[in-house]
């Protein structure tokens, strides 16, 4: 099929390089990454099969936050997301908040997935250090994401492929093992491996819901399409299609992988040392079927980590357009890719180069504790647009789109009240959650501080403004 894209730059200096291919992969792909990949292994072994709780109640959750994301891009599809719907249904401080918490999402989250390579190449590379292999992952994808954004399109096309074929067929094959009762590594696969070994519940309802933040972080990415929404040709006709896309697969993909996870071997034999689907595909004892599925899921990896740098650097720019951010990351190159955001997360994953050298083992999940809470602060801005949406085009001063959030305002609340009970959660779970809730005061104040260094700046540069006018 012949599909047309605009070349042309808009008046943000974007250009509609992404197709309706591509983007309908960018938003099944984004739903599917390390989180679940590797996550799901550790949590697994800590929570046993009550996990698929934790993934349903989130995956409600995501499903209502991605449909008012839907209704938002319809009323006004950006490249600066959620930011711009932030500055225009809850004020400037709210756009250079949620972009600030975006960007924190994302260099955690940048971290976590080259901790998430370097691990599973460790399986084939045994003597070489974490952080060589982070350092390489990240020069390829910052090359990757610097030439052009048809490029990076086509890449997280191929990986979205990839990642969404490698889950299909894991879905079909633990279905038919489980049906069959097939041998896994000398376990009989079955429903009864729901219930053996401790039952649902093995360590309780509270460290089930311990498990919360780590799952939240899991479904990170699915706000993606948002923001390509702004270099997307025709994005009222592509984007409904697209958004429904992930939130119809979010069910099949994640809470559907956990369950034949914790019915294709005991809940007790994973870890966060591999990838689940690794440990169940080298337990069938098929030569090389482990190696292939470990190479999937690096290319997963890899995947959300060239996501990362994509988005940020929009939304860096966008916060930039407004002296929300250094100067220097709303820099545009000649290719029509804002080089300056995407460079300036790039020191921010260096960070994880050296994190990986400190302390390999603790690396992952200290940055997707952190990494959480810029998912909750997004997810919980998009849904008080959404709300705030609505209740302007019931004064009449907006119209609001056919396509809509499902159950609003009282789903909205519903899904603010979840997302303050995880981080509530976080208080009481392991080190790394900890860690992660304590830092939410110095993010307060370090936004705080920046947002009145904004202000102030903009008012000497007002003020310094009249007084030349009044010297004319």
């Amino acid at each position: 099929m012949n599909e047309q894209m605009a070349t042309e730059p808009d008046a943000d200096g974007y250009t509609k390089a992404l197709s309706k291919r591509q983007v309908r992969m960018i938003a099944i792909g984004g739903a599917i990454g390390v989180g679940l990949f590797l996550g799901a292994g550790g949590r697994l072994a800590q929570a046993g099969p009550s996990l698929v709780f934790s993934y349903a109640a989130c995956g409600i959750a995501a499903f209502f936050v991605m449909r008012a994301l839907g209704e938002l891009v319809l009323h006004r599809p950006t490249a600066g997301s959620f930011v711009e719907y932030a500055r225009e249904f809850i004020g400037p401080w709210a756009g250079f908040t949620s972009g600030w918490m975006y960007w924190v999402n994302w260099a955690m989250t940048g971290i976590a997935e080259i901790t998430a390579v370097a691990i599973y190449v460790h399986r084939w590379l045994p003597d070489l250090p974490q952080w060589v292999t982070a350092l390489i992952a990240l020069g390829a994808l910052v090359a990757i994401n610097l030439l052009s954004v048809k490029l990076f399109g086509e890449l997280e096309f191929w990986f979205s492929v990839i990642k969404v074929t490698a889950i299909v067929v894991f879905l079909f094959t633990g279905a038919a093992l489980v049906i069959g009762g097939a041998d896994v590594g000398g376990h009989t696969a079955g429903v009864h491996n729901l219930f053996d070994n401790g039952g649902m519940f093995p360590a309780g309802i509270g460290i089930a819901l311990m498990t919360l933040q780590a799952v939240i972080f899991a479904y990170s990415a699915i706000e993606l399409v948002g923001i390509a929404a702004g270099e997307t040709a025709n994005p009222r006709a592509v984007m409904p299609k697209a958004i429904n896309g992930v939130v119809y697969r979010i069910g099949v993909f994640y809470v559907g992988s956990v369950l034949l996870l914790a019915m294709l071997l005991p809940w007790n034999l994973y870890s966060g040392a591999e990838s689940p689907f690794v440990t169940v595909f080298s337990a069938l004892g098929i030569a090389g079927v482990g190696d292939v599925m470990n190479a999937v899921v690096l290319t997963a990896a890899l995947s959300s980590c060239n996501s990362g740098l994509y988005s940020t650097g929009r939304i860096l720019r966008s916060l930039a357009q407004k002296g929300e951010a250094p100067a220097f990351t709303g820099r545009m190159s000649a290719r029509h890719v804002p080089y300056g955001g995407i460079l300036f997360t790039s020191v921010a994953y260096l960070a994880g180069v050296v994190l990986n050298y400190i302390v390999p083992k603790e690396a992952f999940d200290i940055a997707i504790a952190v990494a959480s809470l810029g998912v909750v602060a997004t997810w919980a801005t998009l849904i008080l647009c959404q709300l705030r949406l609505r209740k302007a085009a019931l004064r009449g001063e907006v119209e609001r789109p056919s396509y809509r959030m499902p159950g609003a305002p009282y789903t909205g609340y519903a899904t603010l009240g979840f997302l303050a009970l995880v981080i509530v959660l976080m208080a009481f779970a392991g080190t790394a959650e900890r860690i992660a809730f304590w830092s939410i005061p110095v993010l307060a104040v370090v936004l705080v501080v920046g947002w009145r260094a904004v202000k102030s700046r903009r008012s000497s540069a007002h003020q310094a403004g009249e007084r030349v006018a009044a010297g004319d």
